[in-house]
């Protein structure tokens, strides 16, 4: 992949999102169409109650667009990219389904969580379908492990979405750390000669580095779980199809903390009646010992910044 058509990726995703996301916040703040708290959350976080949500609609759009006049442009509208692009796109649509329940009925519950893990099970069988198509092995290493490794990847997709959508809790984390998941993938990609993914890659990282300037404290949007549930199937989908699977757990070792804080909050307490954390996911127990949100924000990007540059000079190291 050439400089000038790295560049030109990341110049449109990054345009098309920031020029646009102005006009879809007052778009929202005109329909009152904004984002409603978890009551067992923070009270402090009672004042972003009606903040437009679904900004994911935009930055998945200018991903998707960009992807496409790109790709068009230098023959690379093949399966592999339409494997990635289908997965933002589906997991996408699962996500603003579910923030469309949300808003349309005024409460913080949208899909019944059987209705939500179907369709990502659902979307992730479409994924592996296609991945087997496009003739991706489909075991680890060398070994063909079958309708097994179709389930794995429905368990990396599903269960990472999940984990991204956790994590999207404090203004701009998501952002940020989704940001530092991708660009090491980008070296992966690029190393391994996998210009498709590379170029969904600096669309993603375009469009995020685009859509921050509006999501950092204090957001003026949220991603929403459009938003989120498609950065996580889209990292995993990334990750399998690099076949670096198990990268992923230290790249996205945040994503995977904050879901480990909530299984073991709820396996605790269900055992003593007592709360292990003050409050999952882990972001909201920093919260209550005093940190502020851009403090953990910082940590938190640091520690996925430094991971992701761990894990690439490791692969990279071992050949």
């Amino acid at each position: 992949m050439s400089i000038l058509v790295a560049g030109l990726t990341l110049v449109s995703a990054f345009l098309i999102t920031f020029l646009l996301m102005p006009s879809l916040i007052r778009y929202f703040r005109a329909k009152k169409e904004g984002q409603q708290i978890r009551e067992e959350g923070p009270t402090w976080h009672e004042k972003k109650a009606g903040t437009p949500t679904m900004g994911g609609l935009l930055f998945i759009l200018s991903a998707a667009l960009t992807c496409g006049w790109v790709g068009a442009w230098q023959g690379q509208l093949n399966g592999t990219l339409g494997a990635l692009l289908f997965t933002l796109i589906a997991y996408g649509l699962i996500g603003m389904w579910d923030d469309s329940i949300k808003i349309f009925n005024h409460q913080n519950e949208g899909f019944k969580p059987w209705q939500k893990f179907l369709a990502q099970v659902v979307g992730a069988m479409v994924f592996a379908v296609i991945y087997q198509h496009e003739g991706f092995q489909m075991g680890f290493g060398l070994t063909d492990w079958g309708w097994f490794y179709a389930l794995f990847i429905i368990f990396w997709m599903v269960g990472f979405s999940n984990a991204v959508n956790l994590t999207d809790g404090l203004d701009g984390l998501v952002t940020g750390l989704a940001t530092s998941s991708f660009a090491a993938y980008l070296v992966l990609a690029l190393v391994q000669g996998q210009t498709e993914v590379a170029l969904f890659c600096l669309a993603m990282i375009g469009t995020l580095l685009g859509f921050f300037p509006f999501n950092h404290k204090p957001a003026k949007i949220f991603m929403g779980d459009m938003g989120s549930l498609a950065l996580g199937a889209s990292l995993a989908a990334v990750a399998l199809i690099l076949h670096h699977e198990w990268s992923l757990l230290i790249i996205g070792i945040v994503y995977v903390l904050e879901t480990l804080s909530v299984i073991l909050q709820v396996a605790y307490f269900r055992r003593t009646g007592k709360r292990l954390f003050k409050m999952t996911p882990i972001h909201h127990t920093f919260e209550m010992m005093g940190w502020s949100e851009w403090k953990i924000d910082r940590v938190f990007w640091l520690v996925g910044l430094i991971a992701g540059a761990l894990t690439v000079a490791t692969i990279l190291f071992l050949g």
